[in-house]
């Protein structure tokens, strides 16, 4: 199945700050701005586009049980994922099953743009969290269609 990218995570500190950098200094333009308190989220997130290209910036709400602030804790900020799209995710799941690739259930959701997503284990993927999302509602924030 093909997979291309959809955008990439930024785990940050200030919200304010990084939205400023990326429009004052990318050229970038705030497409969406919310706050998820969903478990296994508690975050703020502000997607950002260049050129086409997003990147979701990821700021804690919960600094004790957001997963954001542990991983900006034992990582520092920066990356925290890299999304890919696929055309349809459960048979991308069925797909990395039969490879032997595990995902963190617990993280599959549907976010407020209808994409559907879900982690792969980290301890299959070479440390790198990766994300796999499809859009099957069709509504694709991002318009790489």
């Amino acid at each position: 199945m093909e997979k291309i990218i959809d955008h990439i995570g930024v785990a940050v500190r200030n919200l304010e700050t990084s939205i400023d950098f990326y429009k004052n200094t990318l050229g970038a333009k705030l497409i969406d701005r919310y706050r998820s308190e969903a478990k296994g989220v508690e975050s703020e997130i502000a997607m950002m586009e260049v050129n086409g290209a997003i990147t979701e910036l990821l700021s804690p709400t919960n600094n004790t049980t957001s997963p954001i602030a542990r991983f900006i804790k034992q990582k520092g900020k920066g990356v925290h994922h890299i999304a890919y799209r696929v055309e349809d995710l459960d048979i991308a799941l069925k797909e990395l099953e039969t490879q032997g690739i595990r995902t963190l259930a617990d993280t599959f959701r549907t976010n407020k743009h209808g994409r559907r997503l879900i982690y792969l284990n980290p301890v299959d993927t070479e440390g790198t969290i990766i994300e796999f999302c499809d859009y099957p509602n069709g509504k694709d924030i991002t318009l790489k269609k």
